[in-house]
């Protein structure tokens, strides 16, 4: 499936940052064998890079792996070498455009109708809605009334409760940090990140 499809089939994008290497690397297997398939890790955890090689190792070629917090070209290029598959942008800035070059998926991200066009400009996949917190449901229901044909993936203080509504209200999919994720990246218990995980999949 393409990136687009697979986020239309999951519905939720996990990101996990934190400031331990080996508990985010253990997370993100955790999440990866819980079956959450679609996994972010942001570039502001500590040897992020390394994190993203060793998953790559781990899970092969196949897996959804993809790389958040990629602002500069610098970041876009060193985050493909090391395994991502996939970007994520906290706004529209030259990462996007970088990742497109590279010919990556990119969830690029905005928050007002001329960021969203902006995005799309300079080659983004999807939109990455943040901080959806902001504006919340109503927010996105705005957006899609003069974009309808955008996959928007709200992102920034998403729960259980939140992420349906936003499925409810059109987005393609949700990406959740600290809500799923919890303090697992900062070496917190794995296995209440699996019932965490399994409350998400239960929900959506």
């Amino acid at each position: 499936m393409s990136f687009l499809e697979t986020l239309a089939a999951r519905r939720l994008l996990a990101i996990v940052r934190g400031p331990d290497a080996r508990a985010a690397t253990r997370t993100v297997l955790t999440l990866f064998e819980e079956g959450v398939d679609l996994v972010e890790v942001s570039l502001v955890t500590r040897d992020a890079l390394q994190v993203l090689r060793d998953v790559r190792a781990a899970l092969g070629s196949e897996a959804n792996l993809g790389a958040g917090t990629v602002v500069t070209a610098d970041h876009a290029h060193a985050a493909a070498e090391a395994g991502a598959s996939f970007l994520v942008t906290p706004a529209v800035s030259s990462g996007v455009a970088a990742g497109h070059a590279l010919g990556l998926p990119v969830l690029a991200g905005a928050l007002t109708p001329t960021e969203v066009v902006a995005a799309l400009g300079a080659g983004a996949t999807a939109i990455k809605l943040f901080p959806a917190s902001l504006g919340g449901v109503r927010h996105l229901r705005a957006l899609r009334d003069p974009f309808p044909e955008v996959p928007f993936v709200p992102v920034g203080g998403v729960g259980v409760a939140e992420a349906t509504d936003y499925l409810a209200a059109g987005a393609v999919a949700v990406g959740v940090g600290s809500p799923l994720v919890g303090d697992a990246a900062a070496g917190g218990s794995m296995d209440d990140l699996r019932g965490r995980v399994r409350d998400f999949r239960a929900a959506l």
